[in-house]
């Protein structure tokens, strides 16, 4: 993939240079810049580090729909046919392969948990969720381990490549004229007039509109404004096993312990499912968790007794944004008239970003959404 060019434009005058400033070069910043210049609005997108240098970059990598929080069905739904079209939209695959994802039941209760799952999924009118027996389970991860009595499947979630989608949505929206800046942490936000100065150290930058996708930081930027959030900054871990036999296709979880499995098309094996690791945010350094890691291997090897003897080559945090309820902001300050809130994922906002950029384009552009963003709203914890 090419590397995306940038073009740092200080603004020194009274009018405004940009219709929107995105803060956060993730995939939720990066999808935005991308729907809004096409909607031919002048954007800035400001960038910390670099482009999808956080969670975008780093996460495990599921499209997943499976086992979603009501609230954010429709979004996935809508999210994964843009998926099944990524090509199209950024002009490149990002690695997305619909091998499916399985949520497996290891013991009978689990079982009953999966299946008051499907039936609130169904009782919601939902069908992409579906349960199956120990046979079909079976079929689908024949690897698993004897005990394994059942699952819960949705057949056309999958998994991608973060750090190359999160690029390839930056190049796109670069290649149709957004400007991105790196390397300049935002240090303050001001009004000025009907304008939102966002100045990085010494330079400022103006526009009448402000998206935060600032991702783990995204509390700290809204703060500037006004906007008080309660999001806690963790660091999910993952690990990577050398290469081995093709064993697995879809993604698998399990219904009552953490765990994302998956095997690349190398071979290789990707672990996690949101074990965390040491985070200092003052720093930024985060320290892994072998102990962590530890129940992490233990809960593979239980699942798939081979992988005992398949070494661990890499393991890996990322810092991400978690909400109390585990689920975004995303939509307007309540406080600050042009400012929008896109942050908060809880580490399961990769799937959702497509469909993200495109809400708050609609926001930004005609100031409503079709999707019902009210239980993400940013003052839902402190509003009376």
């Amino acid at each position: 993939m090419a590397p995306i060019s940038t073009n740092n434009k200080p603004l020194v005058s009274n009018a405004s240079a940009y219709d929107v400033i995105v803060i956060g070069a993730g995939l939720q910043g990066c999808a935005t810049a991308l729907n809004l210049v096409q909607r031919k609005q002048q954007v800035l997108l400001l960038e910390k580090k670099t482009a999808g240098r956080g969670a975008s970059g780093v996460n495990a990598g599921g499209v997943r729909r499976l086992n979603r929080d009501p609230a954010e069905i429709p979004l996935s739904l809508a999210a994964m046919e843009l998926w099944h079209r990524i090509e199209k939209i950024v002009d490149y695959d990002c690695g997305f392969r619909p091998s499916g994802q399985i949520k497996i039941a290891e013991n009978d209760a689990d079982m009953r948990k999966l299946e008051a799952r499907a039936k609130l999924a169904h009782n919601l009118g939902y069908t992409h969720e579906e349960l199956v027996d120990a046979g079909e389970m079976r079929r689908l991860v024949p690897a698993a381990a004897g005990h394994c009595v059942g699952a819960l499947v949705s057949r056309r979630d999958g998994f991608a490549e973060p750090y190359r989608t999160t690029r390839a949505f930056c190049a796109k929206a670069v290649q149709l004229g957004a400007t991105l800046i790196e390397h300049s942490p935002v240090t303050a936000i001001e009004r000025k007039h009907h304008l939102w100065r966002v100045r990085c150290g010494d330079t400022a930058y103006e526009a009448p509109i402000v998206v935060n996708s600032s991702g783990a930081w995204g509390n700290r930027i809204a703060a500037m404004i006004g906007d008080t959030i309660p999001l806690q900054a963790e660091a999910p871990t993952m690990m990577v096993t050398q290469r081995v036999s093709r064993f697995l296709d879809p993604v698998v979880g399990l219904a009552s312990r953490k765990l994302s499995f998956k095997q690349m098309p190398n071979g290789s094996v990707v672990i996690g499912g949101g074990h965390r690791s040491r985070l200092d945010m003052t720093t930024e350094r985060i320290v892994i968790d072998f102990r962590k890691l530890m129940i992490s291997a233990q809960t593979v090897t239980d699942v798939f007794p081979f992988m005992e003897s398949v070494p661990v080559v890499r393991c890996w945090a990322g810092i991400e944004g978690i909400m109390p309820d585990q689920i975004p902001v995303i939509g307007p300050s309540p406080s600050a008239p042009g400012i929008f809130h896109a942050f908060g994922f809880s580490a399961h906002g990769f799937q959702l970003g497509p469909i993200v950029g495109k809400i708050m384009a609609d926001l930004v552009t005609e100031g409503r959404t079709e999707f019902s963003i009210e239980p993400f709203r940013a003052d839902r914890f402190t509003s009376e």
